[in-house]
């Protein structure tokens, strides 16, 4: 086998499940004329024809769900529970974007004295590069594809080597409900050479922006080349959330949700809580709830249903958490349940939870990727705030209190990009998605996710001054070349649109069909 050979392991059991020959460069400059091409042709396709893809998309996730799910599992070894409602979630977000879509995409009306009309357009870009992580390979291909497409983009997808099957999977899977053939182009790309191609296809002039999920070392790579091509870029990176219990919190129901919060995906989570601050009356009475709930939890073989932890995705990612937490336990946290490899086949990690730790130490400073949890006790309210921000990432924020008031208060104290009371952090298709700091920037999901690549374009109709220079006065259009107009508008003005507003069920307040997500992805 060659050393550009594309080789997927099973990290339950650390045995091969697949190789296959990573693309040279003539391959890969046939598959992005390809794409191009379905590309362009699709920008032209009205938008209520790409949406109505968008719900045929969900029919054809939700009967491919139990192999899509089986095959996240023996990929990256998430459990099978989580990875049935992955797909689930990518489903209910392709019903979001079916309904939402057009209207969030509408022409805006634009006030203007000095103007006929003036209105807001938003056009596609054209071929988005995506470079995507293993951690959620369906959703996270899924939650930036399902909005791009639906805006008439085309997308190329280089994802994740360990999740080669995955992706090949969703590129079938856009065709069958009815997609174009190479508007989804999976490229496979052997991991050493992944730098060098993804710098040149930036560079491309028939790829027009770059998004990218993953560690904040690869997103400044993609972001610098992006600029460097003057290209739109969005960078969704890693995270270090802080999970903060304040004196008043109800110490039980906070101490449950924190294991949900952390442990969901094997801890495996750009937006799992990771630093969980506790205000020093109730640390005890936490610490001892939340101990005795990872020590309860479920490890195991991820195909079977009551498994609440499967493996880490790789060996290394073990050894790097590992190494996390011994360096820390070397600087003065200590190790209250877990901090070893677990014995036998595949890549797992005891739950772990280290109390007393705090800046300068590896689990509190760097991003954790795995099922690893570190306490620190806060003195009070503004010292909560000083260790939730004295970290380099910015993605999410829960804070635990009776008081809803007092919680948001705190929490816009705190640079994240989404803040939860008394919830745990979790995206939404209705909600906007994103981070600050090393957390990256730009915005997945709700209105936000689909404009972000498109070209917001302004119109201006100017006004007649009468007469056209040879006296004669201006032809008449049988029909206007802009939008059709509101009802109180002369002929001719575009209609105004209400993006942020999108219709929603009046008794509950969800939009329709989509009903309130809890996974922390």
């Amino acid at each position: 086998m060659s050393d550009t050979a594309i080789k997927v392991v099973n990290p339950a059991t650390g045995r091969l499940i697949s190789a296959v020959e990573g693309w040279g460069a003539e391959r890969v400059e046939a598959a992005v004329a390809r794409a191009h091409t379905a590309s362009r042709a699709w920008a032209l396709v009205p938008v209520a024809e790409r949406a109505a893809r968008a719900a045929r998309l969900a029919r054809a996730l939700r009967e491919r769900r139990g192999a899509l799910a089986s095959l996240v599992v023996a990929e990256m070894g998430k459990p099978v529970r989580e990875a049935e409602g992955e797909v689930e979630k990518s489903a209910l977000t392709a019903e979001y974007y079916a309904r939402q879509g057009p209207a969030i995409l509408a022409d805006q009306h634009i006030e203007v004295d000095a103007a006929e009309a003036a209105w807001v357009s938003h056009e596609p870009l054209g071929l988005v590069l995506a470079v995507m992580p293993w951690n959620f390979p369906v959703w996270q291909v899924m939650r930036f594809a399902i909005p791009s497409l639906v805006a008439g983009n085309g997308v190329l997808l280089k994802h994740a080597s360990n999740v080669t099957g995955s992706a090949l999977a969703l590129q079938d899977l856009f065709v069958a409900a009815g997609f174009p053939e190479h508007l989804v182009t999976a490229l496979l790309i052997a991991d050493r050479e992944v730098p060098e191609v993804t710098a040149r296809l930036i560079e491309d002039d028939r790829v027009a922006a770059v998004t990218l999920t993953g560690s904040d070392r690869a997103g400044a790579a993609v972001g610098s080349a992006a600029g460097r091509a003057a290209k739109k870029s969005v960078l969704e990176l890693g995270g270090s959330d802080a999970f903060v219990v304040l004196d008043d919190a109800d110490v039980g129901a906070a101490a449950a949700a924190a294991v949900k919060a952390r442990f969901a995906n094997s801890g495996q989570s750009c937006v799992c809580a990771k630093r969980f601050i506790v205000s020093a009356s109730v640390a005890d009475a936490f610490t001892s709830a939340f101990v005795a709930g990872v020590e309860a939890l479920r490890v195991g073989d991820p195909r079977e249903p009551d498994t609440q932890v499967g493996p880490l995705a790789r060996d290394d990612l073990r050894a790097a958490i590992h190494r996390q937490a011994q360096d820390s336990v070397a600087a003065g946290a200590r190790l209250l349940t877990g901090g070893r490899p677990l014995p036998g086949d595949g890549y797992f990690y005891e739950p772990t939870v280290l109390a007393d730790t705090g800046p300068g130490m590896a689990a509190f400073d760097e991003e954790t990727f795995g099922p690893l949890a570190a306490l620190a006790v806060a003195r009070d309210d503004e010292d909560a705030v000083r260790l939730a921000n004295a970290t380099a990432y910015g993605l999410g924020l829960s804070v635990w209190t009776a008081d809803p008031a007092r919680g948001v208060a705190l929490a816009r104290r705190v640079t994240s990009g989404a803040a939860f009371v008394n919830a745990i952090v979790a995206s939404d298709p209705r909600l906007p998605f994103g981070g600050t700091k090393r957390s990256g920037y730009g915005r997945e999901l709700a209105a936000a996710g689909i404009v972000e690549f498109t070209n917001t374009r302004t119109y201006w109709v100017g006004r007649w001054s009468g007469q056209q220079r040879d006296g004669a006065a201006p032809r008449v259009r049988d029909a206007t070349p802009w939008p059709s107009p509101p009802a109180a508008r002369p002929s001719g003005w575009p209609r105004p649109a209400s993006p942020s507003r999108p219709s929603s069920d009046t008794a509950t307040g969800h939009h329709r069909g989509c009903r309130p997500l809890a996974d922390h992805v």
